[in-house]
């Protein structure tokens, strides 16, 4: 699908008519306008599925959603906080709250996946949305147009931005609008994520710190002149197993994990370049600082025990979720009178095939059903809306955009966020988003609230420091490694 012909879809939509501020009306009005849109939504999901762009490569995806915002009459600022697939879209009227909405579109690498029930891969294709950040962008900017929609007819001050956010897997695309101050005037930030389950996100995230360890060695052949060799990759053997055997002396809720790279290229030839990529994770931010440390200390000694030199990038690195409660309770509620999502009995049984091959099984009706989150639970994952809650209010949402009881980052999640159930999942958090915004932008008492409990929960002396310190984003990272360790 090109991008003409998903803006052409979305041009054709019929504008609902809207009522008065009166809450029933205004609830009625957006559900309608966000179910107008559906058909847009759809295919807009399914552009940004197919060509599934990953961290800082998402040029075709921001390209769409920012052009869709400016038919919609916003003001689109593209290549915002030094990254050329971020944006800003904003529509102001008059003076009144910001409510920001976060738009996600990055895909992950090595999960190419049709739409089929069975894993079935798609050849010469690398990335697939595992996280399903193709609905996740094409709901949040349906959601932003719908508010628009509302405000104008309604003559509401105040103003809606919707933020394009590159990167999220691993990248840390938001920490860079954090950092350049892009969320200071803003009075509350919405977001969601697709799921398995339906929810409002009350719980802890980890945060964590990444980063690649380059090693550098002297090529030789492996059998005549061994001697003469200095191998790199020895050094990422060796560093590997210093952390293996560390993992045994740190907090038990700490996550250390990675990859290796780049190895060498033939056996009989020792490899004088070589790399890992490491995350370490926790919830509390001064452990992660401090594992790090002690793993960046693994890599010196492992350069020293194999005559190697060892150099480090920090690639990624996020704060812990500080979710609004007060905000959650606005959120819940419109959650609730959204309600779960209904399957056709095609979509069923699609599913009911699909949930074959899931280590996991739950009753698929459970998709109908709206939960509160787990307050103070710890998701295992980590995310880089973590670093706006720390200076804004936010909240978020899941919705049931795969089968019961899919894990995330797998080929399951990639089938089910380029089929239909994605799209219901994603109408439900689009519909939820809007009607939030709304409410939020008539009660300045709640906005307040959310404000001092988000003061109080970061304490009076707070002063944000990213994780990954004052590095310019690392555009590069997704971008596979030459065999010689150049960039």
């Amino acid at each position: 699908m090109t991008l003409k012909h998903v803006l052409l879809a979305a041009l054709v939509l019929p504008m609902p008519a809207f009522a008065q501020v009166a809450p029933d009306a205004r609830r009625s009005a957006i559900v309608a306008d966000v179910d107008a849109r559906t058909p847009a939504l759809a295919a807009t999901a399914k552009a940004i599925w197919g060509w599934s762009e990953v961290g800082y490569q998402e040029a075709k995806s921001s390209a769409l959603l920012q052009a869709q915002l400016k038919k919609a009459g916003f003001t689109v600022t593209p290549g915002v906080a030094g990254m050329p697939t971020a944006f800003v879209a904003s529509f102001k009227q008059g003076s009144g709250p910001v409510i920001g909405i976060l738009a996600e579109y990055d895909a992950l690498p090595g999960l190419a996946q049709t739409t089929a029930s069975s894993k079935t891969p798609i050849e010469g294709k690398a990335a697939g949305h595992g996280c399903g950040h193709n609905l996740f962008g094409a709901a949040s900017i349906t959601a932003a147009i719908a508010v628009k929609d509302w405000m104008v007819a309604n003559k509401v001050q105040g103003e809606v931005r919707v933020f394009g956010s590159p990167a999220e897997e691993g990248g840390s695309g938001k920490v860079y609008l954090v950092r350049a101050g892009l969320f200071k005037d803003v009075s509350a930030v919405l977001h969601w994520h697709p799921a398995d389950a339906n929810s409002v996100s009350v719980g802890k995230s980890m945060a964590n710190i990444s980063g690649k360890f380059r090693f550098h060695g002297v090529s030789a052949h492996a059998a005549a002149s061994p001697e003469m060799g200095r191998s790199a990759l020895d050094g990422v053997e060796v560093m590997d197993v210093a952390v293996n055997f560390m993992r045994e002396h740190v907090p038990s809720s700490t996550r250390i994990h990675n990859i290796i790279t780049a190895g060498g290229e033939a056996p009989n030839v020792v490899p004088d370049f070589a790399e890992s990529y490491y995350y370490v994770r926790n919830v509390d931010p001064t452990i992660v600082k401090e594992v790090w440390g002690r793993v960046t200390k693994a890599a010196e000694g492992a350069a020293l025990a194999t005559g190697t030199t060892v150099d480090f990038e920090v690639t990624g690195g996020v704060y812990s979720m500080l979710a609004s409660n007060t905000l959650a309770k606005v959120m819940m509620r419109n959650l609730e009178s959204v309600g779960g999502e209904q399957w056709t009995a095609e979509e069923t049984a699609w599913a009911t095939q699909m949930q074959k091959a899931l280590p996991t099984q739950r009753p698929l009706t459970s998709v109908t059903d709206v939960s509160p989150g787990e307050r103070g639970a710890d998701g295992g994952g980590s995310t880089d809306v973590s670093d706006i809650s720390w200076s804004t209010p936010t909240i978020g949402l899941n919705t049931a955009t795969w089968v019961p009881g899919t894990p995330a980052h797998s080929w399951q999640a990639v089938a089910a966020s380029g089929m239909s159930i994605g799209v219901k999942g994603a109408v439900v958090a689009a519909k939820t988003i809007a009607l939030t915004a709304a409410d939020l932008m008539l009660d300045p008492q709640a906005l307040a609230d959310a404000r001092a409990e988000l003061e109080k929960a970061r304490g009076a002396d707070f002063a944000y420091a990213a994780m990954l310190g004052s590095r310019a984003p690392a555009l590069n990272y997704r971008k596979p490694v030459p065999a010689w360790g150049g960039k």
